[in-house]
């Protein structure tokens, strides 16, 4: 008993350590994880999966067939006596009891639906392929901007501690003055006003970081509630995604992964024009069957003592369309519609790509100078706060003075954190739209 106690109390350790257990992730680590574990890429793979099968069970519809079938009746009520005409005691016709046992063999020779079948199932498998690669740069992209926002809101916490903690010191400076008689009451109300904003947005800020943490868990495909270290740093990430190169990348339309699936479409809608035409044709299907029949007037089928009568038939059958009131040709007519309707699709995706392509590197080469401008700023700001905290104190500058310096800055702080995830997400969205994924 005691050995059974120490036995599951290990387990229970060892599912608790299991749980509790953290991973640390850069964030090519955490994309790299998440291809893998991604529940919407797994799903991606599973398609290609479905696909592949789909693929042989069309080309299986063109193989030979073979189905075998055991036929039984009892005449409860008979017409007419059994009549034997071989006079061997078995009745060749009139049995009480009967049964056919036959098996037949198909072959289509020729169905023109059934080749556009065969370049059907390669095109799904292709349209499959290309929506595992829109997933994985979907999912690659979801990673990022997750990863980034967890790491704002770690980077943010520190700056509101440390933001709270000069605030309190200056606050307990102030009241001192104030209480010798050197400061007006309202420079201590003011910092206290300043104080409460602050300590407000730690506390919210504190609760997104929760938020942060699951979203990621959920876009790596872990558990909501696992634990994970994140090693890059906001700064760190920010300076290595500052790639000037990208923004010359060439616009090739045709190797991104929209133009490919809008161009499954238009394939597809030319096969599905293909297939009405292929209605028009003959079809040719022959068959071999053989069969054994027995006649009894007793139930004793398990005796093959007694004679069993064999046939084989050979066939062909060729069904040739004739007339259909205008049916096919209304069906073809349809067809050819949603191919002009695709191939106009298709051009507009081309052109709506070239859009995108153009405003995502805008949108990241505003994001570059963004950051550097931001970054100038936060610079700027720290010293005009740490020139109105040193008057303030020396009785220069009002305690009004103070606290607008002490808000610029915390603005230009949030603005800086603000403009490093924006350069490190404009950057995964141009990499999205281009298709390039490269690790610059």
């Amino acid at each position: 008993m005691r050995h059974k106690l120490i036995l599951l109390l290990l387990l229970v350790s060892a599912f608790a350590y299991s749980q509790d257990e953290k991973i640390n992730f850069t964030l090519q680590e955490a994309i790299d994880y998440a291809l893998e574990n991604n529940r919407t890429s797994k799903n991606a793979e599973r398609d290609i999966d479905a696909a592949v099968k789909q693929k042989w069970e069309t080309t299986a519809t063109g193989l030979p067939q073979l189905n075998g079938s055991i036929d039984y009746q009892n005449q409860i009520k008979q017409q007419f006596e059994a009549i034997d005409f071989d006079q061997d005691g078995v009745p060749d016709f009139g049995a009480k009891h009967s049964m056919i046992a036959s098996a037949q063999l198909t072959q289509k020779v020729f169905d023109g639906s059934y080749l556009v079948g065969l370049q059907s199932a390669k095109v799904f498998l292709e349209i499959s392929k290309n929506a595992k690669e829109k997933t994985d740069l979907e999912v690659r992209k979801s990673v990022i901007n997750a990863y980034g926002n967890v790491l704002i809101v770690e980077e943010n916490i520190r700056i509101l501690n440390r933001n709270i903690t000069i605030l309190e010191k200056n606050l307990d400076e102030t009241t001192k003055i104030y209480e010798n008689g050197l400061e007006e009451e309202e420079s201590v109300e003011q910092l206290k006003i300043t104080l409460s904003g602050v300590k407000s947005n730690l506390n919210n800020t504190s609760r997104l970081k929760d938020i942060a943490y699951k979203m990621l868990n959920i876009t790596l495909g872990r558990d909501i509630d696992a634990k994970a270290i994140l090693v890059d740093t906001l700064e760190s990430l920010a300076e290595q995604n500052m790639v000037l190169s990208l923004l010359e990348a060439e616009d090739t339309v045709e190797k991104t992964i929209d133009y490919k699936i809008a161009e499954n479409d238009k394939t597809s809608k030319e096969l599905l024009l293909k297939l009405e035409k292929s209605k028009a044709l003959p079809t040719l299907n022959a068959f071999l069957n053989g069969s054994y029949i027995a006649n009894r007037q007793v139930f004793d089928f398990t005796d093959f003592s007694n004679r069993w009568v064999g046939t084989a038939t050979f066939g062909a059958n060729l069904s040739i369309p004739l007339f259909s009131s205008g049916m096919r040709s209304a069906a073809t007519q349809r067809a050819k519609i949603n191919l002009e309707k695709s191939e106009a699709d298709l051009k507009e995706t081309e052109q709506k790509i070239k859009l995108q392509i153009a405003s995502a590197k805008s949108d990241y080469k505003f994001a570059i100078e963004d950051y550097e401008n931001k970054k100038e700023n936060l610079s700027l700001s720290e010293r005009i706060e740490q020139k109105n905290q040193t008057k303030f104190f020396e009785g220069i500058a009002s305690s009004f003075q103070l606290r607008q310096a002490q808000t610029q800055l915390y603005s230009a702080q949030q603005e800086y954190l603000q403009s490093m995830l924006d350069v490190i997400n404009k950057k995964a969205e141009l990499e999205t739209v281009l298709n390039d994924i490269s690790k610059n």
